[in-house]
């Protein structure tokens, strides 16, 4: 019996000096004590944009940081042995590796080639712009540094569905595999969201889905993986990763984890995309983390019965990948949606301390970050700020966050719940009380098997000792604006870094 916690060890701004690779296994450790079971680490293959982003702007899938390409052999992580080295010490600490998959696009293609396009209205792609024509688009990768090493396969247009010179300038490819149309995706906004970016991956083209199942077979033998976290997916037509999937599944006889990322802000789509891929993904719960988002604007205006409103915690918990802030929402981001610092703590009470959902904890949280990127032609200087107090909610998850669950979302400022606690796990036991508004308390039943025993705040923000009565009831108390997490005084041990 234990709960799984996925911690993201990067931020987008993350430094280009190499050495996350490194950083990440010397924080192994401290993060398995913390009781994180599963590392998400960034994309390790080569960027179109060399060592300018952290490796979303795919280019070779086989480059690990082992050939010159982009004008750099490293990655913006590390090197290819610096990654196989720093999966191996997460493994030796009991974690596992999940790897980020980027298979919506690719960029930096090495050639050009004369290809028929019809140019789309970006803002509805199923409605053409003038006549078809052809035009020179990077669309050939042939990937020269590595000289056919690991694959020979060469990409060309007819792996593509689409390209583009710029956001606002999108060209459908005119072959044999598109026939003049879109993939069907699962919503229609922007009449069709098949393209995203760079040369967009056509996924009719049943070479391209062969490689892609033996890159993922090489992936994952060659740096002994354990699960995937997969990129864009409201982009990619679902019936691949159906049967990606279930290739490796099957290849490996694993069922190991796979989390994805569909970027919605509410549920509908999330379930709908959940019923067709018949629950082989475990999604994000981008609706909670807006809902938190939300929640840290309107301060004590927001109803906080309502903070579970229209998330996959609610609806499908066994599926919800629950989180805070990731890469994508932080300041000076296109998806920025950062939780206000005040709310972090609350956010993560209500991801790591509930019995439903796995959370991923963001690195600022635990490692703060500071960085500067231009917005508007100025440049802006951000601090994302540690959070000490996460770091005894992690605690107390992996030590005593168990057992049955009450629920007190019966006020619109405070509300709370307490975990019982497991008889196979000494001394757990929790109760949580937080709210958006003034000094609060709240009387919650925690179970009788704690009579008598005394409780205090792990997060330091009550002073008081609550002892709970013969009827295994407590009053338990909150400061303004913030949450308090209370444990029995004498499983104080084991929920201190």
């Amino acid at each position: 019996m234990n709960n799984h916690t996925i911690f993201q060890f990067f931020h987008w701004y993350y430094s280009a000096e190499g050495n996350l690779w490194n950083h990440a296994a010397e924080e192994a450790s401290h993060l398995a004590k913390l009781g994180v079971t599963h590392i998400w680490l960034p994309p390790a293959y080569k960027s179109a944009r060399g060592l300018d982003e952290p490796g979303y702007s795919a280019y070779d899938l086989y480059d690990l940081g082992e050939f010159d390409q982009k004008g750099t052999v490293r990655t913006r992580h590390g090197t290819k042995d610096e990654y196989l080295k720093c999966i191996n010490k997460i493994q030796r600490n009991g974690m596992q590796v999940l790897a980020d998959v980027v298979l919506n696009h690719k960029n930096g293609a090495d050639e050009t080639e004369k290809i028929n396009v019809q140019k789309v209205n970006p803002h509805n792609r199923n409605e053409k712009v003038g006549e078809p024509e052809t035009i020179d688009a990077w669309t050939k990768f042939t990937f020269p540094g590595r000289k056919g090493k690991y694959s020979q396969f060469i990409w060309d247009h007819h792996c593509f569905t689409g390209t583009s010179y710029d956001p606002m300038t999108i060209y459908l490819i005119l072959n044999g595999y598109t026939n003049g149309q879109w993939e069907e995706m699962i919503e229609d906004e922007n009449g069709n969201f098949d393209y995203l970016m760079g040369a967009d991956i056509e996924y009719r083209n049943p070479y391209v889905i062969e490689e892609l199942k033996r890159w993922g077979e090489w992936y994952m033998n060659f740096a002994k993986l354990d699960g995937f976290r997969l990129d864009a997916l409201k982009h990619i037509n679902f019936t691949f990763f159906n049967e990606w999937i279930d290739h490796l599944r099957g290849h490996f006889q694993k069922n190991f984890m796979i989390i994805g990322e569909y970027w919605r802000n509410h549920v509908d789509p999330l379930l709908k995309y959940i019923e067709l891929t018949n629950g082989r993904i475990q999604l994000f719960d981008c609706p909670l983390h807006f809902n938190f988002h939300e929640a840290s604007l309107q301060k004590e205006n927001y109803d906080m019965r309502k903070i579970l409103d229209n998330s996959l915690l609610q609806h499908k918990p066994e599926l919800a990948i629950t989180f805070v802030d990731n890469h994508d929402t932080q300041p000076l981001q296109s998806l920025q949606s950062p939780v206000e610092y005040w709310f972090k703590p609350l956010a993560y009470a209500l991801i790591l301390l509930r019995e439903q959902g796995i959370p991923c904890v963001f690195y600022p949280t635990i490692y703060e970050a500071k960085y500067a990127d231009k917005l508007d032609d100025k440049e802006i200087y951000i601090e994302l700020n540690s959070l000490t107090c996460v770091e005894h909610m992690m605690l107390v998850r992996k030590q005593l966050a168990f057992g049955p669950q009450r629920d007190y979302f019966d006020h619109g400022s405070t509300i709370g719940w307490t975990r019982e606690g497991h008889g196979k796990k000494r001394l757990s036991g929790c109760a949580v009380l937080m709210t958006n508004g003034f000094t609060g308390d709240k009387n919650m039943e925690i179970g009788k098997k704690h009579a008598g025993k005394t409780f205090i705040d792990v997060c330091g923000g009550r002073q008081e000792k609550v002892v709970i009565d013969a009827n295994g009831w407590g009053k338990f108390f909150v400061n303004d604006a913030s949450v308090s997490v209370w444990v029995r005084e004498d499983a104080k041990k084991y929920v201190e870094p």
